[in-house]
C-alpha cells in the first residue's frame, strides 16, 4: 500500500469514469444474463467495499419488488442454490476466498454473474456471465476507483433487472464532472475538513440507508489508509446506537444528508456541540460543508461524494 499511488488513483477517477461510459454506450455488459422472468431471487455475494456497493443494489431491487439480498460472502447460511436464482459474485481481486467459497455452492446449481477487474481470475471459473469493473490497476493497493465502478454497474444491472429506464452513462459523466469538481477545488476545502475531522476520538460516518455504502466506504477509507478509528452509521439508526457517544466523546463526524433524519440526528449534534461536517448539502448546526457539482442529483451523490474522506484519508496518510 502505498499513499502517494492511493492519491493518484483518486486523482484519475473522472477518466475512469468516462471510459466506463463510453463502454457502456457501445454494447450492455448484462447482454447475456439470463431473461429477468426467468429470475426468482437475486444474491449478490462479496466482502468489504464490494458487500457496501452489494447492499445499495439489494435495497433498490427490493423496493422494485425482487427478491434480493446482499450479504457477507462468509456467511455460512444463504438462500439454496436453484436455476431461478442469480448470484452476483463480486470481487475486484477476482480473488477474495470468502467469494470464491460462496460461488462455489451455486456453481452449476444457480446463474453466477462474476463482477471483477480481472476477468479469468478464480471467481470467473464457471460463471456464466463476466463483466469487467474497467477501473483500471489501482496502484496504490486500495479499493476506490472499483468501490466507484462497482456501484456504477450494480446501477445498471438493477435497471436490466426491474426494466427501468435511465441513461447510465449520462450519470456517469455527471458524476466524472462532480469527481473532477471536488479534486480540482481541494485547495479551497481539504484542509480545513481534515483539520475539523482530525479529533482524538476518531471520525464517525453518517448516511441514509439507501446510500450507506458512502458511510461504509468513508469510514473503511479512514482505517485502511492513515489506519485510524472510523466507525459509519445509517442516519435514522444513528438517534438509536450512536447519539451516546456525542456526550462523552470529542464527537467529529462526516454526514451526508438526504435522510428524512437529518434533523433529529442534528438536534443532538447541536445540543451536545459535536463537530459535523456535511458532504452534498447543508443543514444548520454543521460547522461547515462541502458542496460539489451536481450534488442535487442523489444517483451522483452515491457515486461521487465518498470522495470527500478518501482524500481527506490521503492527506492524513501522507501526514500532510
Amino acid at each position: 500500500m502505498n499513499p502517494e499511488l492511493y492519491l493518484a488513483d483518486l486523482e484519475a477517477k473522472p477518466a475512469a469514469l468516462a471510459g466506463l461510459a463510453d463502454a457502456l454506450e457501445s454494447g450492455d455488459p448484462f447482454a447475456g444474463l439470463p431473461d429477468p422472468a426467468r429470475i426468482r431471487r437475486v444474491l449478490l455475494l462479496g466482502m468489504g467495499s464490494s458487500r457496501y456497493a452489494a447492499g445499495v443494489a439489494a435495497l433498490r431491487l427490493r423496493a422494485a419488488g425482487i427478491d434480493a439480498a446482499a450479504e457477507y460472502a462468509s456467511a455460512p447460511f444463504s438462500y439454496p442454490p436453484s436455476p431461478e436464482t442469480l448470484v452476483v459474485a463480486i470481487s475486484a481481486t477476482g480473488g477474495s476466498r470468502e467469494t470464491l467459497d460462496a460461488v462455489a455452492r451455486h456453481r452449476g446449481r444457480s446463474s453466477v454473474l462474476a463482477v471483477t477487474e480481472r476477468p479469468g481470475s478464480a471467481v470467473t471459473e464457471g460463471a456464466d456471465l463476466v463483466v469487467p469493473l474497467r477501473a483500471g490497476e489501482e496502484r496504490g493497493g486500495v479499493a476506490c476507483r472499483s468501490f466507484q465502478h462497482t456501484l456504477a454497474l450494480l446501477l445498471a444491472l438493477t435497471g436490466r433487472l426491474t426494466g427501468t429506464a435511465r441513461d447510465l452513462p449520462a450519470l456517469l459523466r455527471r458524476s466524472a464532472e462532480a469527481t473532477a469538481d471536488l479534486l480540482d477545488r481541494r485547495g479551497e476545502w481539504l484542509a480545513d475538513a481534515a483539520a475539523l475531522l482530525d479529533g482524538p476520538a476518531g471520525v464517525y460516518t453518517i448516511a441514509p440507508a439507501e446510500r450507506l455504502s458512502s458511510a461504509e466506504q468513508s469510514a473503511l477509507m479512514v482505517r485502511e489508509g492513515p489506519r485510524r478509528p472510523a466507525d459509519a452509521c445509517e442516519t435514522g439508526d444513528w438517534a438509536h446506537v450512536d447519539v451516546y457517544l456525542t456526550k462523552t466523546l470529542d464527537y467529529r463526524a462526516v454526514l451526508f444528508p438526504g435522510s428524512r433524519y437529518d434533523e433529529q440526528a442534528m438536534e443532538w449534534v447541536r445540543e451536545r456541540g459535536s463537530t459535523v461536517l456535511t458532504v452534498g448539502g447543508e443543514l444548520p448546526g454543521a460547522a461547515a460543508s462541502v458542496r460539489y457539482r451536481h450534488d442535487d442529483d442523489p444517483d451522483v451523490a452515491l457515486l461521487t461524494e465518498t470522495l470527500v474522506c478518501e482524500l481527506v484519508a490521503a492527506r492524513w496518510w501522507l501526514g500532510s
